[in-house]
C-alpha cells in the first residue's frame, strides 16, 4: 500500500532534521548518507525517495533553520503577536548571541556552524545560505525603515552576529567567548540606533 503524502512529508523532515543536527556537529564532508538515515531511523534505500543526492539534503537541512531556529519559535509560541520591528530585531540579536544558542550545538545556525562547507558546496546549498542571510538582513532592515544607509547598517548587523559567534565557537577561553559576543551585541545594538545602548553587555 502506497505511503500516505502526509506520512512521506514526515518522514523527509526527520531525514532533514537528522541532517542538521549531524552536519552542525560534523560538518559535511565527514557525514554520511547511511549514518543520516540511521540517525532517523530509515533505512538507505529511503533516501532516495525524497532526495537525489546528499548536496540536495544538504540545501533542505539549512533551509530548515528558517523555521526551527529558536527566534522562529519563540515568536511563534508568544501570546501576541509582536509587531514592532525593533523589539522583533533586538530580540533576534539577544537569542542569537546568547549563551544558550552557543551551547547548543544541534540548534548552531549554518552560517556560523558551517561556514567553511558552504564554500565548497553546490548551487543549491549556496541558494539556502543565501536565503538566511538575507532573512537575517530583512529582518534588521525593517528595523531601521527610513534610517540612513539601512542596508549596509543591517548588513552589518548580520555579520557582527555571525562573526561574533564564528569566533566564539573557535576559543577555549569562557571569558573571551563572552566578550566577543558582548562586544559583537553592543556594536549591533548600537547599529540598530538604541537610544540607550546596554553597556553592561561588554561585562555580561
Amino acid at each position: 500500500m502506497p505511503y500516505s503524502p502526509e506520512h512521506k512529508t514526515q518522514t523527509r523532515s526527520r531525514i532533514v532534521e537528522s541532517a542538521r543536527r549531524l552536519f552542525n556537529r560534523h560538518g559535511f564532508e565527514q557525514v554520511t548518507i547511511d549514518q543520516i538515515m540511521a540517525a532517523a531511523g530509515l533505512t538507505r534505500g529511503a533516501f532516495y525517495h525524497h532526495f537525489e543526492s546528499k548536496d540536495e539534503l544538504y540545501a533542505a537541512s539549512v533551509a530548515s533553520f528558517a523555521t526551527c531556529n529558536p527566534f522562529a519559535v519563540k515568536t511563534l509560541d508568544a501570546a501576541q503577536a509582536i509587531d514592532d520591528p525593533r523589539q522583533l530585531a533586538r530580540m533576534l540579536i539577544d537569542l542569537y548571541l546568547s549563551d544558550e544558542a552557543l551551547d547548543n550545538i544541534d540548534m548552531h545556525c549554518p552560517l556560523y556552524a558551517l561556514p567553511g562547507d558552504v564554500a565548497r558546496a553546490g548551487l543549491e546549498p549556496q541558494q539556502a545560505y543565501t536565503d538566511l542571510i538575507r532573512s537575517m538582513s530583512n529582518i534588521y532592515r525593517a528595523a531601521l525603515d527610513g534610517t540612513h544607509d539601512a542596508e549596509r547598517r543591517s548588513e552589518t548587523m548580520v555579520a557582527l552576529c555571525v562573526g561574533g559567534m564564528v569566533l566564539a565557537r573557535t576559543t577555549n577561553d569562557p571569558n573571551l567567548r563572552r566578550s566577543l559576543r558582548a562586544a559583537a551585541k553592543y556594536q549591533a545594538l548600537a547599529l540598530l540606533g538604541q537610544e540607550q545602548v546596554e553597556r553592561r553587555v561588554l561585562n555580561a
